[in-house]
C-alpha cells in the first residue's frame, strides 16, 4: 500500500506533515514528492527535504493521492501538469485527499469534484463556482476525500488511514498519540 503527498512551494505545513506522519505510523508507505524540488518551503517558511521530485515519478499505482493546501502551494500543485496527471489516474482506483484550499483549486478544476461532496477553506469556494461546498470539517464522498484546514489536518490523516488500511489501525494511531482522549 502506497500513497503519494505532493509539496510545491508555499504549501501549509501542519496540512501536509500530519497527515504525512499519522499514515506512516500506521505502517503506510508514503512518498512525498516536490514540485520541481526536493527541497520545498512552506507558506510559513520552513523548508522540507521531500522523497523525489514529482517529475522523476515512474508510472507506479499509488492507493492514495493527497494535496496538502496553503497557498501559494495550491495553485502552485494546479500547475503542475505530472501532479495533475497522478491525480486523475489515482482517481480511478484508489483514494484522492485535499485540505484547505486544494479541493477548490486543484481538484475542482480536473472535474474530481463534479457531482460530489467536498469541503474547502472557507473563502476558497470562488476558485470553483460550479462546485458546492460544505462548512463540515471532513468530507468523505466515495473515494475523494477533503478537508477544510490546517485544524482538521489529523482528522484527514486517520480518515486516511481508516480507509486504506482499516478503521482499527486508524484508532490505533490516533490512541498512541493520545488525540482527543
Amino acid at each position: 500500500m502506497k500513497a503519494i503527498v505532493f509539496l510545491a512551494e508555499g504549501f501549509e505545513e501542519a496540512e501536509a506533515i500530519c497527515p504525512i506522519d499519522v499514515m506512516r505510523r500506521a505502517g503506510i508507505d508514503v512518498v512525498v514528492a516536490g514540485v520541481g524540488s526536493d527541497a520545498v518551503t512552506s507558506s510559513h517558511g520552513v523548508t522540507v527535504k521531500a522523497d523525489a521530485i514529482v517529475d522523476d515519478i515512474g508510472d507506479g499505482s499509488f492507493s492514495a493521492a493527497f494535496c496538502p493546501g496553503g497557498m501559494p502551494g495550491s495553485v502552485n500543485l494546479s500547475q503542475s501538469w505530472r501532479v495533475n496527471e497522478i491525480l486523475v489516474e489515482t482517481a480511478q482506483t484508489g483514494i484522492v485527499a485535499a485540505i484547505c484550499a486544494a479541493p477548490a483549486v486543484v481538484l475542482a478544476p480536473l472535474g474530481l469534484l463534479k457531482g460530489r461532496n467536498a469541503t474547502c477553506y472557507p473563502g476558497c469556494e470562488s476558485y470553483a463556482p460550479d462546485t458546492v461546498f460544505s462548512s463540515d470539517g471532513v468530507v468523505v464522498d466515495g473515494n475523494i476525500v477533503t478537508a477544510k484546514s490546517a485544524g482538521w489536518a489529523l482528522d484527514l490523516g486517520l480518515q486516511l488511514v481508516s480507509m486504506l488500511k482499516g478503521p482499527e489501525a486508524a484508532e490505533k494511531v490516533r490512541a498512541a498519540i493520545c488525540y482527543r482522549d
